[in-house]
């Protein structure tokens, strides 16, 4: 009787072992694929509270799957502390025409030491890969022939629709969810256009209103969010986010990254994820604050001359941009209805009908923004 318990006790304690074993595996979320990448690893899903403490750690992540079984990876960079806190992303890429966001992320992430670190920082580059290949706005899909889509309208996904939506359930599900606790998305105007160091905030949330203020930007808007966009949809989960807007496309604009990078490092502080102190603030730069954009477009096709520049003050009735013809006659002149700050320059000099010259912030005092500012009209930010 005796040998036969202390069979069963082995089993016991084997069966046990193997199930402790197993649990611990289901337990472990950041799966590796096995693949390599010049030497970084794969993986298809992250745990930040997996990864080791005090250090940094890079991979690229597996995105969707192409036509040929192939899959677009997106390069990520964690820096975990040694003690627990707040999980900050800094996030780019979203379009591919998008550079100097870039810059600010992998700045700001070289400048951290995990062994003095709380918390962690996940920083997101090119997500929108493919169009980042081609320097492109959109991302290109082979659907109907050939589309472009635009990644900031279709978060936080979908698994029943086109590559794009498909991408970003992926990066949602698997790489966003349940590591981030405040985000940071830089992005810049889009090809032929120009913007002024900016950002869209829903400051209903008191910890957004925060987070915009800790940047030493030009202007700032009270705006309620554009459904699918990235900050949109973390807000709507309940993680506070801002879109960081470092001016225009294609190119690195070393003045407004230096002052993203202070932002950041300034929102990292505020959270006590390092140990710095809180610099220059939007109170510092004397932001201007607005809750609406006021577009002038084109009604005619012509060459147009801009009268006002990035961040000028404008007033009601004021010139601020012509249009000509071929034969140099000016077709349209075009006035402010606001005033305000100019925001948004179209940077192409032959303009279509209907195209986007500019665009001024306001702030409206009239009601017709309610308490989170009017919608951002349908253009590409």
């Amino acid at each position: 009787m005796r040998i036969v318990t202390d069979r069963a006790r082995s089993r016991l304690a084997a069966l046990a072992f193997v199930l402790c074993a197993g649990l611990g595996s289901a337990q472990a979320k950041t799966i590796y694929t096995g693949d390599t990448i010049g030497s970084v690893r794969v993986i298809s899903q992250l745990d930040v509270s997996d990864l080791e403490p005090g250090k940094k750690h890079r991979f690229y992540f597996r995105g969707i799957q192409m036509g040929t079984g192939q899959h677009w990876y997106v390069p990520v960079m964690v820096a975990k502390g040694l003690n627990p806190g707040k999980r900050v992303l800094l996030g780019s890429g979203v379009h591919g025409d998008e550079l100097s966001p870039v810059d600010v992320v992998q700045r700001t992430f070289a400048e951290l030491d995990p062994a003095r670190m709380s918390g962690a920082v996940l920083a997101v580059l090119d997500m929108g890969r493919p169009a980042k290949e081609f320097v492109q706005r959109k991302w290109p899909t082979p659907l109907q022939g050939g589309s472009l889509v635009d990644m900031n309208r279709v978060w936080p996904g979908s698994d029943s629709r086109d590559l794009a939506f498909r991408h970003a359930f992926l990066v949602w599900n698997n790489l966003f969810k349940n590591n981030v606790d405040a985000a940071l998305d830089f992005h810049t105007a889009a090809t032929g256009s120009d913007f002024t160091l900016f950002i869209f905030a829903d400051r209903r949330n008191p910890e957004v209103q925060q987070l915009a203020e800790l940047f030493p930007v030009q202007q700032i808007k009270d705006d309620p969010g554009l459904e699918g966009t990235l900050e949109t949809a973390f807000v709507k989960a309940g993680i506070p986010a801002i879109t960081v807007e470092v001016g225009g496309p294609r190119s690195f604009d070393p003045p407004k990254i230096d002052v993203c990078i202070e932002g950041a490092r300034n929102v990292l502080a505020h959270y006590g994820i390092t140990d710095g102190k809180v610099g220059r603030t939007a109170k510092d730069s004397h932001a201007f604050f607005g809750n609406d954009l006021e577009v002038i477009r084109s009604s005619t096709g012509g060459f147009a001359e801009l009268l006002v520049k990035l961040g000028d003050k404008v007033k009601v009735g004021q010139k601020v941009a012509l249009q000509r013809n071929s034969f140099g006659d000016v077709l349209q002149e075009f006035t402010s209805s606001v005033d305000g700050e100019v925001a948004i320059l179209g940077t192409d000099a032959l303009r279509e009908p209907g195209a986007r010259l500019m665009e001024i912030l306001v702030q409206r005092t009239d009601g017709r923004c309610g308490d989170g500012g009017c919608p951002s009209p349908e253009e590409d930010y």
